[in-house]
């Protein structure tokens, strides 16, 4: 996996976690719950990523 491919999944799993906590402080739960599925959806693909370069070598 390259690095940038890398960089974007770790990017998005901290934009949404930045979206959840904006969320949770101001009360909106639809930001929240954006944010909560971004995270999941970068750590995720953090998580595919790994699988593929442990078979990789």
């Amino acid at each position: 996996m390259s690095v940038t491919k890398k960089v974007a999944h770790k990017a998005e799993a901290v934009k949404g976690g930045v979206k959840k906590t904006v969320g949770r402080a101001t009360g909106d739960r639809t930001l929240e719950a954006e944010g909560r599925a971004d995270q999941i959806k970068g750590d995720t693909k953090q998580a595919g990523a790994k699988v593929k370069d442990a078979f990789k070598h």
